[in-house]
């Protein structure tokens, strides 16, 4: 696969990374060795990008990755996020961006990913408690101390941004983006970083897989997915959701694809390096072929007239989720 530099820090990643998170946490029962084997398939196929956080799990997912890397450090790119506090028995607090317990998340982040520094460190929700200044200063210590190589923010508004990178360059921002979620177009986000020259990473690139036509039915769902309270999953929201899908589809069709490959083809057109999320070698080989794809002027704005800018029914998490967003 293609690889690029993502921001101006010097971190050349893949053209398409990989999201890990539903290999532990979010989306109901996984099973390890599935996802030890699409770690590794991954790797062959020339993904070097890697996404997790402490959270997931919590911990689990860091401890996966440690398992799948092992003698493959040299070959990957590890981006891992603080700033959900987690006690270290596992029990989930509120957002946490105070320099200390920055300090104190990436040695526990370290052990568990069994190395001794993180590629990528994403500040993953702005604390309105602490300056961001603040917390920023605290990461960049962690990289002038080479525990990190490079820092990014997740979430965080165009004037967040522009602090944060004054206080020490940002390699990346990271936010949802997808043709379902395209608020980072008219708030300011991606205007921003590519002004400024930071990496864009945009996850659920893939609408929470509602993008790939694979769900009908959010009855489907496993128990413990988290989707079955994200309003954009709910009753009549889902109904109208499907029906945009169905138009993405029937682009894809002509263009003899799948429509998940189109809608990851679409969001690496804007410039962006994507972390689709699988466990599944399958889905996996899908998605690292949509790197391929290209699309032209015709097929952009028949995409654009299929599912226009705000035409997705629902907010993108239940309240308290939304509360969290600095936006």
């Amino acid at each position: 696969m293609e690889t690029h530099q993502l921001g101006s820090q010097g971190l050349i990643v893949s053209r398409e990374g990989l999201g890990c998170m539903g290999m532990s946490a979010f989306y109901g029962p996984s099973d390890e060795q599935e996802s030890l084997a699409t770690l590794a398939r991954a790797i062959d196929l020339g993904i070097t990008l890697f996404d997790t956080a402490e959270i997931y799990g919590p911990f689990k997912n860091e401890m996966l990755l440690a398992k799948a890397f092992k003698g493959k450090r040299d070959k990957v790119v590890i981006a891992t996020k603080v700033g959900s506090e987690v006690t270290d028995e596992g029990e989930r607090k509120e957002i946490n961006g105070r320099p200390d317990y920055i300090r104190k998340a990436i040695d526990r982040s370290l052990k568990h990913l069994q190395t001794d520094h993180v590629d990528l460190y994403y500040l993953h929700r702005i604390d309105p408690k602490v300056p961001i200044e603040d917390t920023v200063g605290a990461l960049g210590e962690l990289v002038a101390a080479g525990k990190v190589r490079t820092i990014g923010v997740s979430e965080a508004s165009p004037e967040t941004i522009r602090k944060a990178h004054a206080v020490h360059p940002l390699t990346a921002v990271q936010t949802e983006y997808s043709l379902f979620e395209r608020s980072v177009e008219t708030n300011g986000v991606l205007d921003t970083v590519r002004e400024l020259g930071i990496g864009f990473v945009p996850y659920s690139p893939l609408g929470r897989g509602l993008l790939t036509g694979e769900f009908k039915n959010p009855a489907n769902l496993p128990e413990g997915d988290f989707r079955r309270s994200n309003p954009r999953w709910e009753g009549a929201n889902f109904d109208k959701n499907v029906k945009l899908v169905e138009r993405v589809e029937a682009i894809a069709r002509r263009k003899g694809i799948k429509p998940g490959q189109l809608a990851l083809a679409w969001v690496m057109q804007q410039g962006t390096t994507p972390i689709p999320g699988t466990r599944r070698i399958k889905y996996l080989e899908e998605n690292v072929a949509a790197a391929e794809i290209t699309l032209d002027k015709t097929e952009l704005e028949e995409l654009d007239e299929a599912v226009p800018a705000g035409a997705v029914a629902g907010d993108r998490y239940p309240p308290g989720g939304m509360a969290t967003l600095n936006h």
